[in-house]
């Protein structure tokens, strides 16, 4: 069994919208699924003005888990510019309809704002307080993206980790996985670094010290922090196995997904055990996700 725990998709009213923005249609995600060898996955829903012109309701995700409920799994999503930009919006009542609906978690939370802006921080304390786990991105201050702003060493991310202990935070992105390695700076950080890792990575510091830090391998990102060195990714693996999750990231039909061969070539060289394997497909999220 594979569980994807980070895909886009949406349900289309007209064609045309493909005009403007190529998303999977369900079809294309379970197809691409069935080819993979994944049983289910997570769709999450795409609520913020930073990453496209045609957004996505949290309903919309509902109404797809409601047509194929044994193959998608709902998450709810947020800006946390929600309600008249206030740093003190009231999210609960939204959060608990929806993990009540059966979304079971929230993201990806890609409000372009910086981890400790007010709104942020307040956002997260309602998160946590419905106790769904957050999956995010992370960005810089200087490329415009979309993602929680940080600095090339996540200190405002070791800042939410502390401040919120019970929120379960799901990494992902270029400027997380780069700290895998010591050798993340402000001018490789939210690229594809290359080469050994070498010590003193940030991010391994960030899970020894804070156990509510999960890992999401999907997209590029992901697939070149484990690949880069795999004699170092594949011990990675192994000694986050109970914080590792599955994903590929597919946001388009065609798109290529080495996450499968990747986590086979880890079993297979012996540095992954097959208890480790079967946690980071999917136990661990039947764990956090309460399937």
């Amino acid at each position: 069994m594979i569980i994807d725990i980070h895909t886009h998709s949406i349900l289309l009213n007209d064609p045309r919208q493909r005009a403007i923005a190529r998303w999977t249609s369900p079809e294309e995600l379970l197809a691409m699924w069935d080819e993979l060898g994944i049983t289910r996955g997570v769709v999450l829903p795409l609520v913020h003005h930073e990453i496209g012109a045609i957004l996505q309701t949290n309903e919309n995700v509902l109404d797809m888990a409601a047509r194929w409920p044994d193959r998608i799994i709902p998450f709810c999503n947020f800006d946390a510019r929600w309600h008249y930009n206030h740093p003190g919006a009231d999210f609960t009542p939204a959060l608990e309809h929806y993990k009540s609906l059966g979304c079971k978690g929230v993201g990806e939370f890609v409000s372009n704002l910086w981890w400790d802006d007010d709104r942020v921080l307040n956002f997260l304390s309602h998160v946590e307080k419905a106790g769904l786990p957050l999956l995010f991105h992370v960005a810089s201050q200087e490329r415009g993206q979309y993602g929680l702003i940080d600095d090339y060493r996540l200190t405002k991310l070791e800042l939410v980790l502390r401040r919120f202990p019970r929120l379960q935070f799901i990494g992902h992105s270029m400027g997380f996985w780069s700290n895998i390695s010591g050798d993340a700076n402000e001018e490789n950080w939210m690229g594809y670094p290359g080469g050994p890792v070498t010590p003193g990575g940030r991010l391994i510091e960030l899970l020894n010290t804070y156990d509510n830090l999960w890992c999401d391998i999907s997209a590029g990102s992901g697939n070149n922090a484990l690949t880069r060195d795999p004699e170092f990714g594949f011990r990675f693996l192994e000694q986050f196995q109970n914080r590792i999750l599955f994903g590929t990231d597919i946001c388009g039909p065609g798109q290529e997904v080495p996450q499968v061969n990747t986590l086979n070539a880890a079993l297979a060289s012996g540095l992954l055990s097959r208890t480790a394997y079967e946690k980071i497909c999917f136990r661990n999220a039947v764990e956090l996700l309460g399937l």
